[in-house]
């Protein structure tokens, strides 16, 4: 080290204090050492308490305008959280004996579920479904299958009854399927138990479903189909619990591609039981603070688990580079803790920085997720800057290992001779100019990417799986299905008319109903008015001219009064809330961001006094607010992403010029990565948002480690395009061989049977490259270009990152 390093080291305070720590560590390792294991098996007893943790209350940003309707009619409307089950006759139609016990059966089973609400249970078998008729003692209603049918004693003229009376009362294609081969449960859950207070297990509930209702009720001549949230989040986990194996199968190439680099099994397996323990730190953390681990979340401590693995393989590096230099290991271990405790603690505070901000997002499962994250990229700081290094400093290798590391070290870096001539100033320009190129494309190209679902069904599921089945199924045969957006009117006393007698009210409904039936996604309709004008038909002795709403307020409130069993989940019960439900043909999210914008240009064009129009429950309208959120506060966020590296950036090198070099390429790779989502149908959803802020984590990763080793030769005198190429020749191998590794090992994830998964596999293996391209080619470019329009004064180079040998 020649005197103007020492120099400018002498004059760093926080080398001066990295140089304290490593001092007091390494003169204590083994007690340190000794203290981080007992600390990681006490953690491991926490961790095996683990278990998966969904809700539905978790999933809604419950700030949000669609939300507070939502909570605030739940109990008078047909809520979002609804469990579907379809009675499906293989042979022929429902009519006959054996499928309609079979209903009744089924019906039976879910309303004694664990989590049904009771009173919602709808069924041809319930007493709340209703017919409407005239008969010679006057209006008469009466529930389908109630009161005077016994299933034990069911004959062709009872079921044709049955069948005269489902037709009578509107039920085809609601709960009798248009074809009649199918018939359906409806019912709504309860996010907790209304006697424990606990939380609805949605994985037990999802076992339940099967082995008391599938399993027990499908036979050869009826198949049992089930959808909603409870179901979809239950095989999510089911899943979840088996993709286990495809992380194991990403440990298992990452740790061969780690030995190939090194040929040691000790400094292999180093990094990755390092990694390892801060995901067992994690869990345990976790435990203790009261989390579960969501299914939708269930790759975060994996990604978290990648960004470790990322700092360790840079730690081997410099410790196999150190050996080569004819070092011991305690000494090569000694000046990688040094050299990389500043540049990792600033990649990593970065990427735990990009993880809180995510708790800017008001959805309760994205802040459990931005907390998870947090915890465990604060341990890596612990587990791969400081437990690493102390733990290879016990490590002996001889002579002939660092003759053969020397070889494969100059083995490997002879081809970045060809990638080193990026710091020519001529070929800097150029690939400068190039990379504005390629960052106006992918702008252009990512203009109209999706926030939200682009799948129908569950697209966290593959699209041949039995829920995406089953909803494909149950959408073609009812009007209605699993997604339907309510809109809420709000209506308000006339003068001396309540809500329950006011014709303009329901006329006013009713035009809104028949203007939204044009609108593309809108597969039929629901309302209060449909009920009413069946009513005033029957009270007309079936007349087809008669099926309209009367005009007559005292006539409309006595037909609310004899339909009030009717109306349940359609209005409260003084009529100062009704809903109009939208059944959809799916929740992909450009069908709901449709059907909301016609909702809301009817809201600006029409009105009545007293009567206010509402968005949204249902569950299309729990995912339009969801959707809206994370459509409003990406820009944000990842603004504040941007600002906090700026801000540590600055702090590390007090040059403008590195925060500029560190993020410009930065934020090529994040449009770049917007295109490949857009290309490949990934909307931003909350499961693909974590991997965006991953993939800036790891792309800083990549330029602290570049830029450091760049102002360590810059202030040891190097002109620019020589402080590049050295940078290059150092650590350009370890940052292509950690991209290839961790793309190579998450590559594998696109076989896993969750869709999610698979999704997340294909984009972070896009994001890990495409950042490691950025990192060894536009940044040192615009370093190169920066220092040749700006140079800097002779000694202006800010040593607090520098390393200190």
């Amino acid at each position: 080290m020649d005197g103007s390093t020492q120099n400018f080291i002498k004059g760093s305070w926080l080398l001066r204090l990295v140089a304290r720590l490593e001092l007091t560590l390494f003169k204590r390792r083994f007690a340190v050492l000794l203290t981080f294991g007992v600390f990681t098996l006490c953690m491991a007893v926490l961790a095996l308490g683990l278990r998966m943790s969904a809700g539905f209350e978790k999933t809604l940003p419950q700030q949000h305008e669609y939300i507070k309707t939502f909570n605030q009619y739940r109990e008078a409307l047909f809520g979002a959280n609804r469990l579907i089950v379809v009675v499906h006759a293989r042979h022929g139609t429902i009519w006959n004996p054996p499928v309609l016990r079979q209903l009744l059966g089924v019906t039976e089973a879910v309303n004694y579920l664990q989590g049904v609400d009771r009173s919602s249970v709808m069924s041809l078998w319930t007493p709340n479904v209703f017919f409407t008729e005239i008969t010679e003692d006057g209006f008469k209603a009466m529930p389908i299958t109630g009161g005077d049918i016994i299933p034990e004693k069911l004959n062709p003229q009872v079921i044709s009854d049955i069948r005269d009376r489902v037709a009578a009362g509107g039920y085809l294609g609601n709960l009798v399927s248009r074809d009649q081969t199918s018939a359906m449960v409806l019912a709504e859950l309860q996010d907790s138990d209304p006697q424990t207070r606990q939380p609805l297990d949605y994985r037990a509930f999802n076992q339940l479903l099967e082995n008391k209702v599938r399993k027990h009720f499908e036979n050869a001549d009826v198949e049992i189909q089930i959808i909603g949230f409870a179901k979809a989040i239950g095989d999510i986990g089911e899943e979840a619990s088996r993709v286990t194996a495809f992380f194991g199968i990403a440990l298992l190439l990452t740790g061969l591609s780690v030995y190939w680099y090194c040929r040691s099994w000790r400094l292999t397996l180093l990094p990755l039981v390092c990694s390892l323990s801060s995901l067992v730190w994690q869990f345990g953390t976790l435990r203790l603070l009261g989390f579960g681990l969501d299914p939708l979340a269930i790759l975060v401590p994996f990604l978290v688990f990648a960004i470790g693995v990322s700092h360790g393989v840079q730690q081997i590096n410099f410790i196999v580079r150190e050996i080569a230099d004819g070092k011991n290991t305690e000494l090569a271990a000694r000046h990688s803790f040094t050299g990389l405790l500043i540049p990792g603690t600033l990649a990593l505070v970065t990427a735990f920085i990009s993880f809180i901000t995510l708790t800017l997002i008001p959805i309760p499962m994205i802040r459990e997720l931005a907390i998870a994250a947090s915890i465990g990229v604060g341990y890596k700081i612990i587990t791969n800057l400081v437990m690493l290094p102390l733990a290879a400093s016990y490590f002996s290798f001889s002579q002939e290992y660092a003759q053969r590391a020397i070889g494969r070290r100059e083995q490997h870096s002879r081809w970045l001779s060809w990638l080193a001539l990026v710091a020519r100033p001529r070929n800097a320009w150029i690939v400068v100019g190039l990379g504005v190129a390629l960052f106006s494309v992918a702008v252009w190209q990512s203009q109209g990417r999706h926030v939200g679902s682009l799948q129908a069904g569950a697209d966290e599921l593959r699209p041949e799986a039995r829920f995406n089945r089953d909803a494909a199924d149950i959408t073609s045969r009812f009007n209605v299905g699993l997604d339907w957006l309510t809109v809420v009117f709000e209506v308000a006393p006339n003068g001396k008319l309540d809500a329950c007698a006011r014709p303009d009210a329901q006329l006013f409904m009713d035009d809104f109903a028949q203007q939204m039936g044009s609108v593309p996604g809108v597969m039929s309709i629901r309302s209060v008015a449909d009920v009413l004008k069946g009513i005033n038909a029957g009270l007309n002795e079936g007349n087809p001219k008669m099926t309209t709403i009367t005009r007559d307020a005292r006539g409309l409130g006595s037909q609310f009064g004899s339909a009030n069993d009717q109306l349940h989940g359609f209005s409260s019960s003084d009529c100062r809330a009704q809903g109009v439900n939208l059944y959809l043909s799916d929740h992909k999210a450009t069908t709901i961001k449709g059907v909301v914008a016609a909702v809301e240009k009817f809201r600006q064009a029409n009105h009545l006094s007293g009567v206010n129009i509402r968005l949204a429950s249902g569950n299309a309208g729990v995912l339009a607010a969801t959707n809206e959120v994370l459509e409003k506060s990406e820009l944000p966020m990842m603004l504040y992403v941007y600002a906090a590296i700026l801000v540590l950036v600055l702090l590390a090198y007090r040059d403008w010029r590195a925060m500029l070099a560190c993020c410009l390429p930065l934020t090529v790779a994040t449009w770049l990565g917007y295109w490949f989502m857009k290309d490949l149908n990934i909307g931003l959803t909350v499961a693909t948002l974590p991997v965006m802020v991953l993939a800036t984590g790891i792309g800083v990763d990549y330029a602290f480690y570049i830029y450091n080793r760049l102002q360590l030769h810059l202030g040891a005198g190097m002109n620019i395009s020589n402080a590049v190429e050295r940078a290059l020749h150092e650590t350009g191998v370890a940052t292509i061989f950690t991209a290839l590794t961790l793309s190579i090992g998450v590559a594998t994830w696109s076989f896993s049977p969750l869709q999610f998964q698979a999704d997340m596999g294909k984009l972070l293996t896009f994001m890990f490259l495409v950042n490691m391209v950025m990192a060894v080619t536009l940044l040192p470019a615009f370093a190169v270009v920066l220092e040749s329009i700006f140079p800097r004064r002779a000694g202006a180079v800010h040593t607090s990152s520098l390393v200190a040998h």
